[in-house]
């Protein structure tokens, strides 16, 4: 594999950053607009908590979780089924040269935040902190 002349660190670039982010805010207003012509799709509410792009920007992995996190796989599988529209709406919308593929996971960082909480809550922990 060729190795990136422009970056060098272990994270993404600025840009890999900057594009991931515009493609988050504009995913996000589309589904909450409902501009998808899927009524099932249209009637959730979606959370856009990140989006991951590849270092060539040709694929993007956004991080997504229903509102009240119920039916999460169902999510997943409207927007899988409806990911030919988004990517069109939002290469439009972007102005992008390509637009990139879109990939959906599950967000897991507010499981994991309530974990930390927990965590930090035990007594075990709170004697070690106020040493």
């Amino acid at each position: 594999m060729a190795k990136n002349k422009f970056h060098d660190g272990p994270g993404p670039s600025q840009r890999q950053l900057r594009v991931g982010e515009l493609i988050r805010r504009t995913l996000a207003e589309v589904l909450a607009r409902g501009d998808v012509h899927d009524p099932d799709l249209n009637r959730l509410s979606i959370t856009v908590g990140e989006v991951r792009t590849s270092p060539d920007l040709r694929v993007a992995t956004a991080f997504v979780l229903p509102l009240g996190g119920q039916g999460q796989e169902g999510v997943l599988k409207l927007l899988a089924r409806n990911k030919g529209e988004l990517r069109r709406i939002i290469g439009k919308k972007l102005g992008l040269k390509f637009s990139p593929e879109l990939r959906f996971q599950l967000d897991e960082t507010f499981d994991r935040l309530e974990e930390a909480r927990r965590m930090l809550e035990q007594d075990d922990v709170r004697r070690d902190l106020e040493k």
